[in-house]
């Protein structure tokens, strides 16, 4: 009976909307809250109706992106909305400040608006599940947006690059930018040994562990015949994991690492980072700590996402890469697969062994990535019209 009193009540509070009532739905828990919403019914069927037949703009897509602060997640929360908008759908998108609760009351809203199929880029790969099952429930199909949500059945398609070439090729711009071996995966013309060290993403983050484990599987003949050398010896993911991706996070390990490791005057010739962001807080810490000059120059930093401050930095010689991910082509697969659930059809995947989520294996599109040097930016981002030569000069995208 209480259990029913609850329902009951949060279906009246999900009517009504105001934001005190939205913070008290929220604390009702996952369980409940899913229970809730498939009890309500009212405003918006969402999922619950026959959309193969719909016109577009009788349809709903909610798309919910983890955060601002990066420019990369602002052009993918873009980029879904004006494909989606260009073919007449409604789009209700929300950015979640990097705020994992945030996220969740954004989803729940989505769900009890009605929206017909839901795109989510999560904060954190296991904090959603309450929110899935009320989706499914509703039966409104759930895209994963380039981060696997894991622990959940409910997790219908994902789209995303192949995460594990991405550490790959971050690996490989790494050896070919100290040079141990060419562009083309030959051996190169240096021998070592060199100081790297490693970084990785946010341990929340699915994607971060591929990445970290495409890398260290190219890396470790390097580490084993000692023409690579991680002086800290810091070479466990959970010692090198960047939380939520923070450019300053970074910038202070790195800090540390100079402090501690390199006090006897040898001198870091790697980085293996992961994320442009990431990369810019190291070159930082690397510049207060009188690297980039003729006799100590910036050593070699990879990096991942191709942001326009970071292509600046390696068209000025400072970045040695990063991994261009193009997110026009993430978007249209995205919406690709959101038009397929809406016609009552399953999306094409070109890939169902790889991603557990550890409940099933998600049916998933995985895109291709792009290494960028300096002597790529022209062909792959300028010419490709992902960027304009004087938004890379400047470091700043219109």
């Amino acid at each position: 009976m209480w259990l029913y009193l609850i329902i009951m009540r949060g279906c009246d509070l999900s009517r009504r909307g105001d934001n005190v009532n939205r913070k008290l739905l929220a604390a009702l828990g996952g369980a409940v809250l899913a229970l809730s919403l498939a009890a309500c019914g009212g405003e918006g069927a969402g999922g619950d109706t026959d959309t193969s037949g719909q016109d577009p703009k009788d349809l709903t897509i909610g798309v919910s992106m983890p955060t601002q602060t990066s420019e990369r997640w602002i052009a993918d929360g873009n980029s879904v909305k004006e494909k989606l908008e260009g073919k007449g759908y409604k789009v209700d998108l929300q950015y979640a400040g990097d705020d994992i609760p945030t996220q969740s009351q954004q989803v729940d809203q989505m769900i009890t608006q009605g929206a017909d199929v839901l795109i989510i880029a999560a904060i954190d790969g296991t904090a959603l599940s309450g929110q899935l099952q009320a989706a499914a429930d509703k039966k409104i199909p759930v895209i994963a947006y380039d981060r696997l949500i894991r622990d959940s059945k409910n997790v219908d398609f994902y789209v995303s690059f192949d995460n594990y070439k991405v550490g790959v090729a971050q690996a490989n711009a790494l050896l070919t930018g100290l040079g141990l071996q060419t562009k083309d995966g030959a051996k190169g013309d240096k021998t070592g040994p060199f100081n790297i060290e490693l970084f990785a993403g946010s341990l929340d983050d699915n994607n971060a562990h591929f990445f970290f484990d495409g890398a260290m599987d190219t890396l470790k003949p390097f580490i084993d015949n000692k023409s690579l050398v991680v002086k800290s010896g810091q070479t466990n993911i959970e010692k090198v994991a960047i939380l939520r991706w923070q450019q300053e996070t970074a910038q202070k390990r790195m800090e540390d690492l100079l402090t501690s490791t390199y006090n006897d005057g040898s001198k870091v010739n790697g980085v293996l980072s992961p994320y442009d962001g990431l990369s810019r807080g190291i070159i930082t810490a690397l510049q207060n700590a009188g690297y980039g000059t003729a006799a100590n120059p910036i050593p070699v930093v990879t990096g991942q996402d191709a942001e326009i401050a970071s292509v600046k930095l390696i068209n000025d010689g400072v970045q040695s890469s990063t991994i261009f991910k193009d997110t026009r082509l993430l978007a249209e697969q995205a919406v690709i697969a959101a038009e397929a659930f809406l016609k009552k059809q399953a999306p094409q995947a070109n890939d169902t062994k790889t991603y557990d989520n550890g409940v099933k294996v998600v049916p998933s599109y995985l895109l291709p990535v792009v290494t960028v040097y300096k002597d790529d930016i022209k062909k792959e981002l300028i010419d490709s019209g992902y960027y304009t030569a004087e938004e890379v000069a400047a470091g700043q995208a219109k």
